[in-house]
């Protein structure tokens, strides 16, 4: 049995095709584009090339793009002041600071600075809550991406029983409370469960997401199973360049599943293009406009 491929990047660019067409419809009624705010503090090379691609996709979605490079050397004090600018600033709607910071800024203060209503990364705790009781919230965007990747794949998700592997706040704890949401049932495991393979045996979704290469074996998987790998890793290789590989051993597991996302080429898009998707919602609802429901 070989799984069908879950292809992120289509599903993507779908999505960003959509945020465009209705952004262009924003600005329209708005007067104004969307707007998306990010900040780099430092040389973290992988930050670099994170936030120029969503600078990139920024500007061909339509939306207007704010973008402000601190260096190394910045104070906490300094960070939190340019934050609270830009929560005033009428044209943001979304504000991206991207993680990791330099060891002297404490990551969890500037997140809760930052105006849930501009919180496209969905980490204030506002918003968290609000997703843990059902509401309205942003959503941070690589579990909402597994989500659309999933309702794409198999419609209704209620009954299915599901495993996220990873409880960080990141993506194991609003996955599993999207999940909740679809009616789903939901394990949460980790590195302590017991049994870990056993627990993921039974679920008729896997989300991966615990950051160890090659983790989630072909004999912890149900067969037709559909299973996303969230993991980007980097490991090794006889030539010394490197291969990425997720947390899923993709070419074993998917002579089991049913479906299976590749890496890369899966989740990650879908991260970027629900970074846009936030914002055009943020927009909206700063601007008292309806969300457009196809997003």
């Amino acid at each position: 049995m070989t799984a069908r491929l879950i292809d992120g990047k289509a599903a993507a660019l779908s999505l960003r095709e959509q945020v465009r067409v209705a952004a262009g419809t924003f600005a329209q009624a708005a007067g104004r584009r969307p707007g998306l705010a990010t900040v780099l503090v430092g040389e973290d090379p992988a930050s670099a090339v994170y936030v120029r691609s969503k600078i990139k996709a920024t500007g061909e979605a339509g939306l207007e793009s704010f973008h402000h490079k601190l260096d190394d050397a910045t104070s906490e004090e300094d960070l939190l002041s340019l934050v609270a600018d830009l929560n005033a600033d009428e044209r943001v709607d979304g504000i991206l600071v991207q993680l990791p910071l330099p060891t002297q800024i404490d990551a969890a203060k500037v997140i809760d600075a930052i105006s849930p209503d501009k919180d496209v990364d969905g980490f204030h705790a506002l918003n968290a809550g609000r997703l843990a009781t059902g509401l309205d919230a942003l959503v941070p965007c690589t579990p909402l991406g597994c989500l659309k990747l999933l309702r794409a794949e198999l419609g209704d998700l209620s009954g299915k029983n599901a495993v996220v592997i990873g409880r960080s706040n990141i993506v194991g704890k609003p996955m599993a409370m999207l999940l909740i949401g679809e009616s789903a049932t939901v394990t949460v495991a980790h590195s302590r469960t017991a049994d870990l393979p056993g627990v993921v045996r039974q679920a008729d979704i896997v989300v991966a997401a615990v950051g160890r290469p090659e983790m989630v074996k072909a004999d912890w998987i149900k067969p037709g199973a559909t299973v996303i790998d969230v993991g980007i890793n980097r490991v090794l290789t006889d030539d010394g360049k490197g291969r990425l590989v997720g947390d899923v051993a993709f070419s074993e597991v998917s002579q089991v599943a049913g479906a299976i996302t590749p890496v890369p080429g899966g989740v990650g898009p879908m991260t970027i293009a629900c970074l846009l998707r936030n914002t055009l919602v943020a927009a909206h609802r700063r601007a008292g406009l309806t969300v457009p429901q196809e997003l």
